[in-house]
């Protein structure tokens, strides 16, 4: 692919246009809305802000980052290793499913999208990938990246936007708030993804993962919450 292609693809992959059911899942949020622990823009920027920095880029895009490695060697023991860690991480079974969802849905559209218009052979990648029925959202995502041959750090930069672009929009639906208090929570939580990619990128194996109790309740309450509109 030529690099004019590379920002097009980008965009693409981290579009709301992107049949994955991203927007289904709150990651906790619908909860902690309902139990009154966010109510305002404010509370919204602290939750997203800290999920970011604490959980995505200490883990999601950490593993993220090893996946494209791992795809770069061709080393699909590694890969299957990381998958498992990526479940390992998911800390209610409830984010466990918004996790294979999303990535079972991005798994589906990539072994159909046409590639090459005028050569029935999928790329070798996808070749390599028949055999996995499913897949999570950060393995699913690091398969497309490097099918659209994305370099590393704009592959992590459209990994960090997409997560805070579905939870704004949540966070819009449910607190509620104006469009434009939501445009402004995604021009300021964007100020926050170079840092957290630079982090990702100079970050150590040992460092990998998190622990956030707050959404693990919120998530863990959510799956029994009497009225929802989030499947998570």
């Amino acid at each position: 692919m030529t690099k004019h292609l590379a920002l097009p693809r980008l965009l693409q992959l981290c579009s709301a246009n992107l049949p994955i059911g991203g927007f289904a899942f709150s990651q906790g949020l619908e909860t902690a809305i309902d139990l009154g622990w966010i109510s305002t823009n404010d509370d919204l920027y602290h939750w997203v802000a800290t999920m970011l920095q604490e959980s995505i880029t200490k883990t999601d895009l950490a593993l993220l980052l090893k996946q494209r490695q791992a795809l770069y060697d061709n080393d699909w023991n590694c890969f299957d290793d990381n998958e498992q860690w990526v479940c390992a991480t998911r800390e209610t079974s409830e984010i466990l499913m918004a996790e294979c969802a999303m990535g079972n849905a991005l798994l589906r559209l990539l072994k159909n999208l046409r590639f090459k218009e005028d050569c029935s052979e999928l790329p070798a990648l996808l070749l390599n990938i028949e055999h996995y029925p499913k897949l999570s959202f950060v393995s699913s995502f690091a398969i497309a990246s490097h099918l659209f041959e994305l370099d590393i750090e704009m592959t992590l930069y459209g990994f960090t936007w997409t997560f805070i672009d579905n939870q704004v929009a949540a966070g819009v639906k449910l607190i509620p708030l104006g469009q434009t208090d939501g445009q402004n929570l995604l021009f300021s939580l964007s100020q926050l993804i170079p840092k957290c990619v630079s982090n990702t990128l100079n970050a150590q194996t040992s460092t990998i993962g998190q622990s956030l109790a707050g959404l693990a309740i919120a998530s863990s309450r959510h799956e029994q919450q009497y009225s929802r509109l989030f499947r998570s």
